[in-house]
């Protein structure tokens, strides 16, 4: 990251937005693009820390999924499912994985048409070591003040729940 711009552009951004008669959504609008620029920062911090055991965060979110099944195994649609993400996309974390020797593919022992993702040791040591690190590299020093952590859960749970990401 480069050295710190002398003013807040999206706080510009929103200063624009009022000034061409926008003023409704101006504050949305610098909500929404400060959110955006957050999640950017925070997964350079997060890509970062996890380069060195060579994952990118989405195969590191599979692996700690995996690491808290029981089983060490999950079908690959409930992966899909509980990361939110495409099965295209876990299909291809998967292949990565496998090819790194931290995962297997096997049936599904009653489902023929399942397929499990299974950890190796390799992959569960790997899972405990990366995130170890993401815990005090990322995690234990979000930039984020303690109170406002809470309020973050809360306001962007509601956000979620409301855009019908979940029910509960």
């Amino acid at each position: 990251m480069g050295a710190p711009l002398p003013r807040d552009p999206i706080a510009d951004a929103q200063r624009n937005w009022e000034r061409h008669g926008w003023a409704d959504v101006a504050a949305p609008m610098a909500a929404i693009t400060a959110v955006m620029r957050t999640q950017q920062i925070l997964l350079a911090r997060i890509e970062t820390a996890l380069k060195p055991f060579g994952l990118t965060f989405a195969r590191y979110e599979l692996l700690a999924l995996l690491s808290f099944a029981r089983s060490g195994a999950l079908p690959m649609n409930k992966a899909s499912a509980l990361l939110q993400v495409h099965p295209t996309s876990v299909t291809n974390a998967v292949d990565r994985l496998q090819d790194a020797g931290l995962v297997i593919r096997s049936p599904h022992p009653t489902d023929g048409r399942t397929t499990l993702i299974e950890l190796t040791s390799e992959g569960r040591t790997l899972a405990k070591r990366a995130t170890a690190v993401l815990n005090s590299e990322v995690f234990g020093r979000s930039g984020f003040e303690e109170p406002d952590v809470d309020q973050l859960i809360r306001i962007l749970g509601n956000f979620r729940r409301n855009a019908g990401d979940f029910s509960g």
